[in-house]
């Protein structure tokens, strides 16, 4: 027992360090939201919050820091700040991190709440690419997607990365990243397991891997994704992605079992096959 318990501490710890080192900063970005009409998602027009967001993340030591953030959507006053502790971070283990891809997940899609949802970020240099995916309970008990939020967030204490080329459409995204050549890691809900790399030669990419579902979009920063519209009663697979840059793609799939509970999170990262 405890060899287990030292493993699972082992493996909070990691989350926790990989947490800092990817959020550490002050992250601005102007928040687009994509909702329903009458056909369904609206993914060709969103609306825009003019007033940018801006998280600050701060740490005083490797075990301490303070979540403030500003210009929120659903915080009282559009402002919340809460502490940050090593000790207690992620008891519920609806946070997972990996060294390129970080969010927060509903672990049970089902959602006694009447709501669940995904938060995936996508990290390269002092950029963060946000996609938000949040579904809502109907009352004849189906979950249906209900928005999508994108967010090209840059952190404001150094100076700004490369302005990055931005896809016309989901089409070329894929043209660009057939064939690359991948590896993966895999995280399952509760840190008993915490974070499974694999050295395993993965299929070279093409579309049919990604679009598994009714609901597949391009947004800004090269953000995609691929979502059920609404749950279905089998299980079933999320898609998140984002081109970094011309040299890498991130691809993070969330998989669920028939009863809606999250079974893992799984990064793949691609790049070209340098050997032709």
């Amino acid at each position: 027992m405890e060899g287990s318990d030292n493993h699972a501490k082992a493996a909070a710890d990691r989350q926790w360090d990989l947490m800092r080192a990817s959020f550490d900063g002050d992250w601005k970005g102007i928040t687009t939201w994509y909702g329903r009409n009458g056909r369904g998602m609206n993914l060709k027009q969103g609306s825009v919050n003019p007033e940018a967001s801006l998280y600050s993340i701060r740490f005083s030591d490797a075990h301490t820091g303070e979540w403030h953030g500003t210009g929120l959507r659903f915080a009282p006053g559009g402002e919340r700040r809460f502490p940050l502790y090593r000790h207690d971070y992620n008891l519920g283990h609806n946070c997972w991190h990996f060294p390129q891809t970080a969010g927060q997940s509903s672990l049970q899609m089902a959602g006694s709440s009447g709501r669940a949802g995904h938060e995936v970020n996508f990290f390269s240099g002092r950029s963060r690419s946000m996609l938000v995916a949040l579904y809502q309970q109907q009352p004849d008990g189906q979950m249906l997607l209900d928005s999508i939020a994108a967010t090209p967030f840059r952190c404001q204490r150094t100076s700004p990365d490369p302005e990055r080329a931005q896809f016309q459409s989901l089409e070329a995204v894929f043209e660009t990243v057939f064939g690359w050549q991948g590896v993966e890691s895999v995280i399952r809900p509760g840190f008993s397991s915490g974070n499974e790399a694999t050295d395993k030669r993965l299929a070279p990419f093409c579309s049919e891997l990604f679009i598994k579902n009714e609901v597949n979009a391009l947004f800004v920063d090269n953000l995609i994704c691929s979502l059920p519209e609404s749950l279905p009663k089998h299980s079933f697979d999320i898609h998140f992605g984002c081109i970094l840059n011309r040299q890498s793609f991130v691809h993070l799939t969330m998989e669920f079992d028939a009863n809606h509970n999250l079974l893992a999170w799984i990064e793949r990262r691609y790049q070209p096959n340098m050997h032709g």
